[in-house]
Order: C-alpha cells, then structure tokens, then sequence
C-alpha cells in the first residue's frame, strides 16, 4: 500500500516548488523561423514574402490566408497584421552557390547541415541561417546582412541601386525590442496613409463643389456673351454695310471711276437739259413771230427761270 517502511519519499516528491522554465532548442528554433513558413508551417519556397515585422512567409499562403473568408476561419496572430497583399514585399534573395539541399536525392541517410543555408548577402557573403542579422529593404525587397549595411554606408541599394530611407530598413526576426519598433513604425505608416486618403478625398469634394458653382455662377453669363456676340455681330455687319456705301461714293467722286449710280444720273441731267432747250426754242419760235424784239428777250427769260 505504500510508506510501510520500505520507501521514505523525499522533499522534493511531497513539496512542489515553482515549475522550471522549459529550454527550447535553439538551433530547432532557429530552423523553424529561418526555413519555415512562419503561417502554414511549410518549408519557404519561391516567390517568399516578409511582413512589415519581419517575418518569412510564402506568398502563396499569404494570398490563401486573404481570400479564405469563412467563419470557421482560425485566427492567427502570425498574420493577423496583414489585411492585404500590400502590405508584405516580395523579396529578392540570392542563392548560396555552395548549398545543394534540393539537388540532391534525399533518402534518409545523409547528414542534413543546419547550419548551410540556402541564400547568402550579395555583398558580405554570409549565410543566411539565423546566425547574423539580416534585414530587407522595404522599397526593392533586396536582403543584406545588418554587417554589409553597417560596413559600407550609403543611401542607395547594393543590388539594384534603388533610394532607401532609415525607415525603411525591416530587420528579418528580430528580438521582442526590434518587433517593437518595427510595429510602431508600422502603425505610424498606416495612420499617416489613412490621413493622406482622406486628405485627398476633401481636395477632391472641395475642387467638384468649386467646379459646380462656377457653372451655376457662369450660365447667365454665358447668356450676356451671346447676346453681346450677336450685337457686336450685327454691329460689324452694318459697320460693313456703312464702309460699303461710303466706299462707293468715294469711288464715284473719283474721277476716271464711272459707277451705274453716276451714269444714271447723268442721263437724267442731259434729258432734262434737251428738254428745256427744246421748250425754250418752241416759245422763242411762237412769241418772236407776234411781238416784238424785247417782249421776246424777256420772255425767254422769264421760261428760263422757271424751268
């Protein structure tokens, strides 16, 4: 039955103390954040993607992730940061030309080397393995040891020669402090974003509201123009007919010009001067027959004023 004198149990059997701390493999560890993806727990195939904390995932899980919109979708807090595509950047990794886990057949009874690792720095050379630090750039996506950045300063990427600020340097897993600013960084990126949206949907509202009151405010004017148009219009018009006329009597009282209105006119003046000659020579002819010499002269006279 027990405790009849063949057993004496010990302190640490009846007293339970404080539980201790479970060591966790670190190499086990590094493994699972540097080969892995960090939300299907796949090993990292091409094309790879980092969030904006840092963290590897494959892209195609991060686009399945998105898309599955179901209820009895599980939370994950590996990716619950994520709300778009956007929101992580493809990366530009280069390959470790000594490392050769895919080509080979594996059949169990080779040694696999953790500590090789599939992409190196461009720059530096070293491996990518969890044991430096790495960080990408968020506007190319190119991957560098945080050693090739220290080492050779410039504001330019190595790889592709594309400009880059402090600000957008992600260090790949880093510690709980690196996590930290990383995440306020992040949150102080979508805020900003957020107030520029909404900023240029008011610029937007305030230029339609501007466009539609200078319409209102332009139509009865445009009225007004019209009417103005038509009067300068036919103003030109009779300014024309005007020009017209007087050119016309201009080039009739040039000499050596003859127009139709001056030769009618003419032709009047030579017929009324036939007829008076005509009447005068028959008045002349009849009185100087009957009276004398001086009754005749003024009566020529007295017809040539009347007429």
């Amino acid at each position: 039955m027990g405790c009849d004198g063949g057993t004496i149990p010990k302190r640490h059997e009846l007293v339970k103390g404080p539980r201790k701390a479970v060591k966790v493999d670190k190499t086990a560890e590094l493994v699972a954040r540097w080969y892995y993806c960090t939300l299907s727990q796949e090993k990292l195939c091409r094309p790879i993607v980092a969030c904006e904390l840092g963290r590897l995932y494959n892209k195609d899980a991060v686009i399945e992730f998105l898309l599955d919109k179901s209820a009895d979708k599980t939370p994950m807090e590996a990716a619950s940061h994520i709300k778009s595509i956007k929101n992580v950047t493809e990366l530009n990794l280069a390959d470790n030309p000594a490392w050769s886990g895919d080509k080979e057949s594996k059949k169990g009874d080779t040694y696999d080397d953790m500590q090789s690792a599939r992409f190196i720095c461009p720059v530096v050379g070293l491996e990518m393995n969890g044991r430096h630090r790495f960080c990408f750039l968020r506007n190319c996506g190119c991957v560098f040891s945080e050693r090739a950045l220290k080492e050779i300063k410039t504001e330019v990427c190595h790889k592709c020669g594309a400009p880059f600020q402090e600000e957008d340097v992600i260090i790949l897993n880093g510690n709980k402090e690196d996590v930290e600013v990383l995440k306020k960084r992040m949150e102080d990126r979508r805020l900003k974003s957020k107030l520029e949206k909404k900023s240029k949907k008011c610029k937007s509202a305030e230029s339609a509201a501007l466009q539609v009151t200078t319409e209102d405010s332009a139509g009865p004017s445009k009225v007004k123009n019209r009417k103005d148009c038509i009067a300068s219009s036919s103003g030109e018009k009779r300014h024309i007919v005007f020009t017209k006329s007087s050119a016309d009597d201009r080039s009739s009282s040039v000499p050596g010009k003859v127009t139709k209105a001056s030769t009618a006119a003419k032709r009047s003046i030579a017929d009324s001067e036939e007829k008076s000659e005509a009447y005068k020579s028959i008045f002349t002819t009849h009185s100087s027959a009957k009276r004398p010499k001086e009754e005749c002269s003024n009566w020529v006279t007295h017809t040539a004023y009347c007429f």
